[in-house]
Formats: C-alpha cells, structure tokens, sequence
C-alpha cells in the first residue's frame, strides 16, 4: 500500500513587505531547500495597502527573487518559494480569517511597525486610538468581522474567534518586529482589546491555548526601487515584479515557546534561546538607535542615504560615541556580561551601514521617531542617569530627531515624514514653543516618567547646542 504524503503545516503571516519576503520567508526557504518540506508560508495583509505587490506575488504564485549584496559589493540571488499561499485583501478579512481557522495552521506570524501595536508610555494598550476604538466595535458585532480589522488586534481577535469556534487546536502568535520584549507586550495588548471586546470566553481561549514568544529579527531591507527588477532579469533571466533586496548579513532569534509545533529553523541558522533579552537590547541599542541616529543627522546635512551620514566622518563619530560611552556600559558590566561582543557588534553594524550597495534611503529610517525615542533611546538614558552617569553622548540623539521636527515644522525637509506615533498637533507646538528643548523634554509620549526631568533637559539643551553648530558648519 502506498504512504500518502503528509501536507504541510502552515505558518499564516501577516504583511507581505519587504522584510517578511527577505527574513521570515528566506529562512523557511532554506530549510525546504534543505529537504525539510514539513512547513509552509500563507500570507496575506490587513490592510488595503501594498495591492500592488500583493497582486503580482500572487500571479507569480508566491515567488520571487531575493538580491543580497555583501559591504564588498558581492551580488546574490535566490528564487525564494516559500509562500504557498497568498491571499488577496478584503475589507472582511474573510481569506485570512479562512486560513486562520484550518487545521494546518499552527503559527501565525505578523510584521506591524512599533507605532502598530497601539502602546502607551506604561505598556498597556491605548484604547482611546481611533484604529482600536473601531476595531473593538466592529469586533463587538454579530458578523465574524462585520467592517474588517485595521489594526493588528482587530484582525488576530476574528481569526482566534474563528479557531475557536471551530474547536480547533492552539497556536503561537509570533511577533517579527523592532518592539522590544514584543511577544510579551503585544500578548498584554491582546488581552486587553479582547477584555474591551468584552469576548470572555475567548479571552478565556487565547490564555489557553497561544503563546508569543520573544523574537529578534535583523536584516537591513530597503524600499525595493526599479534597478532592482532590472538586476535581477540580467542575472537570472526571470521578469520578476515584486523582487526584493537586502543586505548579506541576517540574523533571528527566537525563545524556543512554541505551542503547536515548530519548524526546524535552528538547522539554518535561527539562535533558538532561552531569553532573547540580551540579544534583543543589543540590537535596538547598538543598530537600531544607531541607524536612526544616522538618518537624522544624514537628512539635516543634505544626504540622501544611510551609508554618505555612515562615511562622514562627523556623524559617524555620534553614532560611534553614543554606543561606546552610554549604550556598551549599560547592556554589560563585569558582573552581569553579554553574551554579545558588543564592541565588535557596533563595529560590523557601522560596517553594514556604509554598504553602498543597499541604498538605504534616510526617508525609510528615519520613520517613526515618537516610536523610536522611547522604544529605542529612552531606556538608555533612564539607566545611565540611575547609575550617576553622564548622558551627554546619547543626548545627541534626541537632539538630532529635535532639530530634524524642527526642519520638519518649517516644511524644509525633502521627503514625507510618516509617523504613526506623532500627533502632528504637539509636535508643531514643541516647535512653535519659546523654549523648543524644554517643551520637547516635557512630551510625556517620548519621555513617560523622564518627561521634565532637569538632568534630561539640560543634556539635550547641551546637546542641541552641538547639533546646531554643527549643521551651521557642516561644508559637504
């Protein structure tokens, strides 16, 4: 009698840019390429955006061209054929919601934005945000999803419904983005706009039968631009319409707290731990802090990409004075080490940075700083100034995203500034404010329990003052 073959598990991911196709995919590429065929990707995304790539991946049958280019400028290309599935937007979600609720389905991953998880200063999740206010009433309705989910709540509350009422068995909700202790806070997010559903029992469900574990993801992956499509047809003969680029270096890491099985990625190069806790400060300290870091000060001085503010020599400096002086001392001492060798991780970070080849633009990095202040800076001042310690090189940072607003509120900078955090309202008061520093200091979204404090604003005011003669000065 002849075996049948079993059919794959599916990992359901939400949001098919860029990163999910260079990282999430590439890796569950790997292993099947390895002969390890037992999971597979559906994906789809929550939101109308992007129709155009999701479309063309979807008349590609979910294939496409990986480009990685080395620091030395080395070019490599993969046809990644991971996602099986792709599944066209509808207002309902009711594709998503379908996939959701099949029995194959035993991960569903999902990349957001850090300003997509809807948090406060304290962690919790901030229900007076229009996105939530009409998630939880559309989730409150009679249909599965009467008016769709915006948010990345309002659309995990309907497929767990449907999971649920389909008696199904759990599944581990897995977070691949830039918040720090992610699964942990988006699970407590989740809780809370199920509570305000006022679905008790499936808040009683989702307790019992998920899990979100902690992730790390890392990979510089640019907007793909149109000499992207043209490489890949000269190297690989394939007119593909949605490629995508990033650079060679990647890196995942994930705590091993799956509830319903897992794929084997530790046999491509996924770091299954314990705790992500130390690789995942090191990255948002030392890259991502860095990375905005150089994006602010790039666009203050005219640059258009991340690697011309990486090889000048004065923003460099910044970037390099901020990690070595405040953010090293802070993530290891000699009673509490990191397994990360954090001097030689700034270094390849800088080296990553100053790829040519990537053309990361400062427009895509510099996003999102009412996010990035206190998800990625804040902690690192909060901890040096518990310790007694001098703050004044962090304090660039701050001051750079405070004179980049400043441009920003007279109109002078060259691209649209897109900040899902911002209230565009405040942030033009801080800058119309007769005294600029102390009104941003005293922003209770950027600073939480910091806002107003004296040492604060006097490090930033110091700080400020350098960025300004430096701007001022600055002869390219």
């Amino acid at each position: 009698m002849t075996k049948t073959a079993q059919a794959p598990l599916v990992i359901l991911h939400l949001g098919l840019g860029s990163f999910h196709r260079a990282h999430q995919a590439y890796y569950l590429h790997a292993l099947r390429a390895s002969g390890d065929t037992r999971w597979q990707f559906a994906g789809g995304n929550i939101r109308p955006d992007m129709a155009h790539t999701v479309a063309a991946l979807d008349a590609q049958g979910g294939a496409y061209t990986l480009e990685t280019i080395s620091p030395a400028g080395e070019h490599h290309y993969t046809r990644i054929t991971s996602i099986a599935d792709v599944v066209p937007f509808e207002p309902t979600l009711a594709g998503l919601i379908a996939r959701a609720s099949e029995p194959a389905t035993r991960i569903i991953s999902f990349t957001v934005t850090e300003a997509g998880y809807y948090l406060d200063g304290h962690d919790q999740l901030d229900a007076a945000q229009s996105d939530i206010v009409a998630d939880v009433a559309a989730a409150r309705g009679t249909a599965p999803m009467p008016s769709g989910g915006s948010t990345i709540y309002g659309a995990l509350t309907a497929m767990l419904r449907a999971r649920m009422q389909a008696h199904l068995g759990p599944v581990t909700l897995l977070n691949c983005d830039n918040l720090r202790h992610n699964g942990e806070r988006f699970r407590g997010g989740l809780l809370r706009f199920i509570e305000r559903v006022g679905d008790h029992a499936l808040l009683d469900w989702v307790q019992n039968h998920t899990t979100c574990p902690n992730a790390m993801v890392d990979r510089i992956t640019p907007r793909p631009t149109a000499d992207v499509s043209e490489r890949v047809l000269a190297a690989t003969g394939w007119a593909d319409a949605v490629p995508v680029m990033g650079e060679s270096f990647i890196q995942w890491v994930i705590e091993d707290h799956f509830c319903a099985g897992r794929p084997a990625w530790e046999n491509v190069g996924v770091e299954m731990v314990d705790s992500v806790a130390p690789y995942e400060e090191a990255k948002i300290r030392l890259l991502n802090a860095t990375h905005s870091c150089i994006a602010w000060a790039g666009t203050l001085v005219g640059y258009h990409y991340i690697h011309e503010g990486t090889h000048d020599a004065v923003i460099r400096r910044i970037a390099f004075d901020y990690v070595t002086d405040d953010a090293i001392p802070v993530l290891s001492s000699p009673g509490h080490p990191s397994p990360v060798d954090l001097p030689r991780y700034r270094d390849v970070v800088l080296e990553r940075f100053g790829n040519p080849a990537i053309a990361d633009t400062n427009q895509r990095v510099a996003m999102d700083g009412y996010s990035k202040i206190p998800g990625f800076i804040a902690p690192t001042i909060q901890e040096r100034l518990a310790q007694g310690q001098s703050i004044a090189s962090v304090a660039m940072l701050p001051a750079l995203f405070l004179a980049y607003l400043q441009r920003w509120h007279a109109g002078q900078i060259a691209y649209t500034y897109e900040d899902q955090a911002m209230d565009p309202v405040s942030a033009h008061a801080i800058c119309d404010a007769t005294d600029p520093v102390a009104a941003f200091c005293a922003d209770a979204v950027l600073w939480g329990t910091l806002a107003g404090d004296a040492q604060l604003t006097q490090a930033i005011r110091t700080a400020f003052e350098r960025v300004t003669l430096f701007v001022r000065n600055y002869h390219p």
